[in-house]
């Protein structure tokens, strides 16, 4: 996009959300004198993606899956096994179904926002138990892999599951089920830095994760509420 088509395409807040989370991420990078500049790319990507979701642009389920790889790199390096499957092994392929359910299910035909869907109750239903599966299959994985912190990084999955799922369905609860993932990775990453000070950039990252989280969900409640509302005056005309 062009500068003056951001500047229409994006709110105020938003380009002051987005470049707010790249100080910060920035700025911890350079306080926590962090050497991994990989760390850097995925914090400064994963920004960059939560606004971009936050308007239901599919670009940010593309840049999604280049933040898992990189993500999973970083988690192997600090032994959070868990963190590489799931990043790896379900949220990158999850990511790439949503850049295809996106693609198919646009808001308005040209338009470069996603539908919001209503989920009927008896698909959460059904969310909840195919979650608790994976989550318990993965645990004994995780637990083969003598994963750091193991009950933590299974609560991650769980949670890291719920958020890609329901992004996939294009629901505006995938901003909550990130939210909780990000909670749970202050966690983690706070036990990491115990031992290894740089690894407070990563908190810090996810604590920005979690502020442009929050965002996304009342974003999409603002974006499922218009696209409702678009929809009743295209029925009253046609009528």
């Amino acid at each position: 996009m062009k500068t003056n088509r951001l500047f229409l395409y994006f709110t105020k807040f938003e380009i002051g959300l987005w470049l707010s989370s790249v100080a910060v991420i920035a700025t911890s990078f350079v306080l926590f004198q962090s050497k991994n500049y990989l760390t850097l790319t995925a914090s400064l990507i994963g920004a960059t993606f939560l606004i971009l979701n936050a308007k239901g642009n599919v670009w940010g389920q593309v840049l999604t899956v280049m933040f898992s790889v990189l993500y999973g790199v970083i988690s192997y390096s600090s032994a959070y096994y868990g963190e590489m499957i799931t990043y790896l092994g379900m949220t990158a392929p999850i990511a790439v179904a949503a850049i295809v359910s996106w693609m198919k299910n646009p808001a308005e035909k040209g338009k470069n926002e996603v539908k919001v869907n209503q989920l009927a109750p008896k698909e959460y239903v059904f969310l909840l138990g195919l979650s608790t599966a994976v989550t318990i299959a993965f645990y004994f994985i995780l637990a083969a892999f003598d994963t750091a912190v193991l009950w933590l990084s299974t609560v991650s999955v769980f949670t890291s599951f719920v958020g890609a799922y329901l992004t996939m369905r294009r629901s505006e609860y995938f901003a909550i089920g990130y939210a909780a993932n990000d909670v749970v990775l202050i966690v983690l990453w706070l036990i990491a830095a115990s031992k290894d000070s740089s690894c407070f950039s990563m908190v810090i990252c996810f604590f920005v994760f979690l502020i442009n989280d929050i965002y996304g969900f009342f974003s999409w409640l603002e974006m499922k509420k218009s696209q409702v509302i678009g929809r009743q005056r295209c029925f009253e005309r046609s009528a």
